[in-house]
């Protein structure tokens, strides 16, 4: 992987040729969380993601880290019979996605990083980790996903967060943070800025959860970058929510800390299995109400200009941490 290029599941490729991104996905999901919502299937997954293609999203960043349901070898073929650029993670969610008795959990700190960098630099086990002999393939993760709880960081996940943190500056990578409903956005960056991480190099997923565009403004303003993931997702507010924080962060020219991203994580959610709004309601939806409330530069800001800048690697970001006052 060279500085100029992205690492997908079917090799590197030149960020310029991610085209337009959808920076937050799952393709294959399983969670104790959500029961009776996985989705496994590869060739669903291909459906989805050739529905994706023809939305006009050419690249999809698939956030589903260690142990939930990851298919590397299956991922990577819905990747090449959709004609779709996949960008896979490894890492750690947040603690309630792993059972009491998850390895994870009680895996000491080098356990927790050599995995994290296999996946980068070795290719994702076929197995995602759960049998007791790896299986590496040759499809390699390109981004860490990290998860924090509701208003606060767990020790668990804090141990995760430090794995996290390290493998990044080692690989250069970008790290997205989910933050639950918005929240704890400004303690996961100082976390990370204790390990060397700066905040320009980590995307705060769910923030347009918490849709109060003075704090937006406030973590762009540290330098971080903000991913909008949760479109079409009306249960928890009007897409217009969304458009209104773009609008209003544009006219504060903080446009180019912004992705975009539809997060399905529910097999309820995808056209494949009978539900909606289905992993194309970004493209489909959203992207031409975009256009016609901010104009075509907006739209390649958001969608090009900005996560293929954050997806490419940053030898630079291989730093000594830093102490946080």
């Amino acid at each position: 992987m060279t500085d100029t290029t992205v690492e997908t599941v079917l090799g590197p490729v030149p960020a310029h040729d991610l085209g337009t991104v959808d920076a937050h996905e799952h393709v294959f999901l399983r969670t104790p969380v959500n029961p009776g919502e996985e989705f496994l299937d590869p060739d669903k997954a291909a459906a989805e993601l050739s529905a994706v293609s023809a939305s006009g999203i050419r690249t999809v960043v698939d956030l589903t880290p260690v142990g939930l349901g990851r298919r590397p070898l299956e991922l990577a073929d819905a990747a090449r019979r959709s004609g779709v650029h996949v960008v896979a993670a490894t890492g750690y969610h947040r603690a309630a996605h792993y059972r009491e008795d998850h390895w994870a959990r009680d895996a000491d700190e080098e356990t927790l990083l050599s995995i994290l960098l296999d996946d980068l630099t070795v290719g994702i086990d076929r197995h995602d980790w759960t049998f007791p002999h790896p299986e590496p393939t040759t499809h390699r993760a390109g981004i860490i996903k990290l998860g924090a709880s509701y208003q606060h960081i767990k020790g668990v996940e804090r141990r995760w967060f430090a794995a996290g943190a390290e493998a990044a500056r080692a690989t250069g990578v970008p790290i997205a943070v989910h933050t639950e409903v918005g929240t704890a956005a400004f303690t996961a960056l100082d976390l990370l800025a204790e390990h060397g991480i700066p905040a320009g190099r980590v995307l705060l997923a769910h923030t347009d959860r918490n849709p109060d565009p003075e704090l937006h403004l406030d973590l762009i303003a540290r330098g971080a970058h903000l991913v909008y993931d949760t479109i079409g997702r009306i249960k928890y507010r009007p897409d217009a929510v969304v458009l209104d924080l773009l609008e209003t962060i544009a006219a504060h020219d903080g446009l180019d800390h912004v992705c975009l991203g539809t997060d399905v994580g529910r097999r309820s959610m995808l056209t494949s299995y009978g539900g909606g709004p289905g992993m194309d309601v970004l493209g489909r939806d959203f992207v031409p109400r975009l256009r016609r409330r901010l104009g075509d530069e907006a739209v390649r800001t958001v969608l090009e200009t900005t996560p293929q800048r954050l997806l490419t690697p940053t030898p630079s970001t291989a730093a000594a941490p830093v102490a946080v006052a």
